[in-house]
């Protein structure tokens, strides 16, 4: 299935995309018509914690929908899939992300240097642009802030403490039913879908926070205004390989990066493996993968402005656009 969350006739509804995403099929109303329970699809959230019974009646719903539960996707406004995630946690998954921040940083630090070639040389002997040991470890995460989060299309307006733009190209899982001390094997039990995330990032007020040391609590407000989640939420019957998915970012419909899902070295059963050890995964959760390597204009050497439009897509599951307003920052010449 490829759910969707969106407004029209100025309710919030949820539906499934069908017909190449040119149509919607609006699941509360095929239920009524249908005779199936229409509270199942009151939101998203409910019909995550309804369960495989209300997942099964989706799928029913959707391949032999009444035609008056059917419209066009023009006929609608897209919203976040999950709108209020009962929690957001991302982790850092991607090594190549670590290797490309790590190098982008220290190369600012050497063109700045007097003496560029002595400075490479010492930090490359430090190993200062590979990746920690303690990285393969354990995954590692943080905590977002589920109250902000928006969809597909939507503006991202950029906080005014902030002048550095950026972006994080992510994928991402939602729990579908409750669990602790999950195993590697069994932890797929528990993925109800994947769906794109922007982890959007003040990036100037994430550095003034992060290099505190040694007092570091983390990002801060440098990650706590916007979550981007959509367009949709993929159910794992739709996507043979979920570690084989190509991972796109354009900026003003220009490519920029590109890697894979692949490229994780925690896969999203590894974590909640690791998460679910001593604490209990709810349904309508959501973990972030981390960002792909490359996947950031931290690591491309971007300068972003007020008016571009950013475009993270994930193959299988679709393009997560939207276009950051930040009208107190100058454009670059």
């Amino acid at each position: 299935m490829r759910l969707i969350t969106y407004m029209r006739g100025g309710e919030e509804k949820v539906g499934a995309w069908i017909d190449e995403d040119a149509r919607v099929v609006d699941l509360q109303d095929a239920a009524q018509l249908c005779g199936e329970p229409v509270g199942w699809f009151a939101s998203m959230l409910s019909l995550i914690e309804a369960g495989p019974v209300a997942w099964d009646s989706a799928r029913s719903l959707i391949q032999s929908a009444p035609g008056e539960a059917v419209f066009e996707t023009a006929g609608c406004t897209l919203l976040a899939p999950l709108p209020r995630p009962v929690q957001i946690r991302d982790c850092l998954s991607f090594p190549g992300h670590l290797e490309g921040v790590s190098r982008a940083h220290y190369e600012r630090v050497i063109s700045a240097s007097p003496d560029p070639d002595t400075l490479r040389a010492e930090l490359a002997a430090e190993g200062r642009f590979g990746v920690p040991a303690s990285f393969y470890e354990i995954p590692v995460y943080y905590l977002s802030n589920r109250m902000a989060v928006v969809g597909p299309e939507a503006d991202v307006v950029w906080p005014a403490y902030s002048h550095s733009i950026d972006y994080e190209m992510e994928w991402a899982v939602v729990i579908g039913n409750q669990c602790r001390a999950a195993t590697r094997e069994t932890a797929s039990d528990h993925i109800f879908g994947y769906t794109v995330f922007n982890d959007w990032s003040a990036r100037d007020e994430q550095m003034r926070v992060m290099t505190g040391a040694p007092i570091n609590l983390g990002p801060g407000a440098g990650k706590d205004f916007c979550n981007g989640f959509g367009p949709c939420i993929v159910t794992p019957d739709e996507i043979a390989d979920p570690y084989r998915l190509t991972m796109t970012v354009r900026v003003n419909g220009v490519q920029v990066s590109q890697g894979s899902t692949a490229g994780m070295h925690f896969t999203f059963e590894e974590q909640i493996a690791s998460l679910s050890r001593a604490a209990t995964l709810y349904p309508g959760e959501i973990i972030g993968s981390g960002t792909v390597g490359g996947g950031c204009a931290f690591e491309t050497g971007q300068i972003l402005a007020s008016g571009d439009v950013i475009e993270l897509e994930v193959e299988g599951i679709g393009v997560l656009r939207n276009r950051v307003v930040a009208p107190h920052i100058a454009k670059p010449f």
